[in-house]
């Protein structure tokens, strides 16, 4: 009888250790769950809006290094630069520290506004791309968007940048959230908020640059068309979790 106990006391133990085990596994998966809801959350939808913007403005998507290097050299491109209120990545390579002057424009007001808050940088991890470094960043990231089509990343023209999420609080990441969105609803930037990568990824839209009055020759004699317009058939509204 002492054996017949022994045993079904092991048993009962072999039985209900799994039980717990799982249920802390589903606990977990379910906090993580809970964790990610943004405001900005990435679509379809969002790449062909950022994709409209650049075909509106006529900007190349820029191919490989010798035409980043002319852009560079005309200053249709222009160096992101450290500074008390802005780091970046040293991981970035030095070559594709580079954006648009608006684009710019919007990274040192946004960051200007974030350290008289916080006292703190924001940092850039991302900015302009060629399709030849696209294409070997959707080697081994599949939630990479295209280097070519509708929905290909707006890195590629230079209106876009990463700015790091991962290591804000909570309150700076709502504050940030709470500074785009009125951009957003003027059609000024275009913003997602990536899943994998925990960056803010923020298309900025030429009208920046005549709300601030910048001088370029992209942004000066175009059409009046509304920011980041498109005509979006239903089919346009499907969410991905692409990394643009």
């Amino acid at each position: 009888m002492l054996s017949v106990l022994s045993c079904g006391q092991a048993f009962a133990l072999h039985q209900t250790t799994p039980a717990r085990r799982a249920h802390h596994v589903h606990r977990k998966a379910h906090v993580r769950r809970l964790r990610w809801d943004p405001v900005f959350r990435p679509s379809r939808e969002s790449l062909l809006r950022q994709n409209f913007e650049i075909d509106r403005l006529e900007l190349p998507r820029i191919q490989d290094e010798a035409e980043l290097q002319q852009l560079i050299a005309s200053e249709d491109l222009v160096p992101i630069e450290a500074s008390r209120t802005l780091r970046i990545d040293p991981r970035l390579d030095p070559e594709r520290r580079y954006c648009r002057p608006w684009t710019r424009e919007f990274l040192q007001d946004l960051s200007a506004s974030f350290y008289k808050e916080f006292g703190d940088q924001i940092q850039v991890n991302s900015a302009v791309r060629t399709v030849v470094v696209q294409k070997k960043l959707r080697r081994h990231n599949r939630n990479a968007a295209p280097e070519v089509g509708e929905t290909a990343s707006s890195h590629l023209a230079g209106i876009t940048v990463d700015i790091q999420r991962r290591g804000m609080s909570r309150q700076q990441i709502k504050w940030v959230e709470a500074y785009m969105m009125p951009l957003k609803e003027q059609g000024l930037i275009e913003p997602e908020e990536e899943r994998h990568q925990w960056v803010f990824h923020v298309a900025v839209s030429g009208k920046y640059a005549d709300l601030k009055g910048i001088p370029t020759s992209v942004a000066d004699g175009r059409d009046e068309g509304s920011d980041f317009e498109l005509l979006q058939p239903a089919a346009y509204f499907t969410s991905s979790n692409q990394q643009p």
